[in-house]
């Protein structure tokens, strides 16, 4: 035998080894003689005992198989060693040392005499007990994944609906929707970062209050956390009581303040107060707009509690009580404290936005949020590149003539970071429009504005209007 041949012979102790590192099993089954080989490493999976065993004609696994997988495990035996070739099968087994039970995969070839009479079978088992609960687990994600995404897409028609109903004007009905679905992103942001296990009303209350009037709002209370639910409702009524204060109340004069404070109760739950003080008179309202209904009838009743709203002339008061079934165990992950809801540096524009002659790029992979940029920064003068959707469409009109560019962040998984460098080389101003919620500022370090989604496309505007002038 020459060297070269006895090098295409595999070492059995080699092949030991490459079987014990990769978790598998071997074994053989004699038609012939009606026996069964258990190896070593398969009796260690498996749980059965090592050597030779009677075959039973081919049914020595079957009083180890789960009952409800026996008969399809019988089929596919039959079936499988009939045919002939290489087959695979998985079936769950009851170990018969520790009456665990384990998934397991098993593959086989079938060997056959010169007639084609089926005489032994060779094959490998493996213990894929941790691949299928993680298959199982990723499938429950996705399940709760569609649960929340329907609950969310629900919870923002019911929002366009009453909103749509209260508001007399077409701006008016946006600017209070978007303000709305901001502080439902922001919720969902704080669970997002804690994994869904909750959100710390200190946290929610920073994310509301804390860009709104430097100086003048302030909150204090001990650390307790809310579940999903809740803390999406404690924080639509906070941008509610916000809003108002801003534009009726405490924070529309320099001397005006609020102040949010909770305790806990013996009960699991909480109680929390909302005093506003400094501002013009309080007077009742002369009729009820959604966020009094939203606070009278929706916060309390999705925090398991109840609310109370006093318009006393000194300043608005608002009473919360919840329940202990809205505060949820601090969660594993706990994010850092928001420095303030929105990390954007412009707002909605107050008036028409003139971007005349300007070319602008967008780069955004949500089609319809692409096309409703499109037709914002049109109606404003731009004339628009794009859009762009892809990161390989972007790159291709980089060698266009572009003043400004509107840029999300992640395209399809993919960063935007090679557009936003090329950009930069030429000294191509942009924006970020993105729903990533980093808190350090712009994505990959640029130094350029954020607009978090979901956003009003008048931010958009006056972000590259600001840009354009900057120049």
């Amino acid at each position: 035998m020459t060297r070269m041949e006895s090098g295409r012979r595999v070492d059995p102790e080699r092949l030991e080894l490459a079987l014990e590192a990769a978790g598998l099993g071997d074994f053989q089954f004699d038609m012939i003689r009606d026996q069964f080989l258990v190896s070593r490493r398969m009796a260690a999976i498996t749980g059965l005992p090592e050597g030779v065993v009677p075959a039973n004609g081919g049914q020595a696994l079957d009083s180890y198989v789960h009952p409800d997988d026996l008969e399809a495990f019988r089929r596919d035996r039959v079936e499988k060693t009939s045919n002939g070739g290489p087959y695979e099968m998985e079936f769950r087994q009851i170990r018969p040392d520790d009456g665990r039970t384990i998934f397991v995969r098993l593959a086989g070839v079938v060997s056959r005499d010169e007639t084609g009479r089926p005489i032994a079978v060779t094959g490998i088992v493996q213990d894929v007990t941790s691949q299928r609960q993680e298959e199982e687990s990723r499938q429950r994600l996705l399940a709760e994944l569609d649960h929340r995404v329907k609950n969310v897409l629900a919870a923002v028609q019911a929002l366009a609906q009453q909103t749509a109903k209260r508001t007399t004007s077409l701006d008016g009905f946006l600017a209070n929707f978007n303000g709305r679905l901001k502080a439902m992103a922001s919720a969902n942001e704080l669970l997002t970062a804690a994994r869904w296990r909750g959100a710390a009303i200190d946290h929610l209350a920073a994310a509301e209050l804390g860009a709104l009037a430097p100086g003048q709002t302030s909150w204090e209370g001990p650390e307790l956390f809310l579940t999903p639910r809740a803390a999406n409702a404690l924080s639509l009524a906070l941008h509610e009581l916000a809003t108002n204060a801003v534009k009726f109340g405490a924070l529309s004069t320099e001397t005006g303040h609020v102040q949010l404070r909770w305790s806990r109760r013996g009960d699991g739950g909480f109680d929390l107060r909302w005093t506003e003080s400094g501002g013009p008179t309080v007077a009742q309202p002369g009729r009820r707009g959604f966020g009094s209904t939203l606070l009278e009838q929706v916060t309390g009743r999705e925090l398991n509690g109840e609310t109370t709203v006093e318009y006393r002339p000194a300043g608005v008061q608002v009473r919360l009580r919840a329940g202990a079934a809205a505060v949820a165990p601090r969660p594993d992950t706990v994010p850092e404290a928001p420095a303030a809801r929105v990390v954007e540096t412009v707002a909605a524009s107050s008036g028409p936005t003139d971007l005349k002659g300007a070319k602008v790029l967008i780069v955004e992979d949500a089609v319809l949020l692409a096309l409703e940029l499109e037709t914002g920064l049109s109606e404003a003068g731009a004339e628009v590149i794009g859009p762009a959707y892809e990161l390989e469409e972007a790159m291709a009109l980089l060698d266009r003539q572009i003043d400004a560019a509107v840029l999300d962040a992640n395209l399809n998984g993919r960063s935007v970071t090679p557009v936003a460098e090329a950009l930069a080389r030429r000294n191509v101003p942009f924006v970020f429009a993105t729903g990533y919620g980093e808190t350090a500022g712009a994505p990959g370090g640029f130094d350029a504005p954020v607009i978090r989604k979901p956003y009003d496309v008048t931010q958009v505007s006056a972000a590259v209007a600001e840009l354009l002038r900057a120049r």
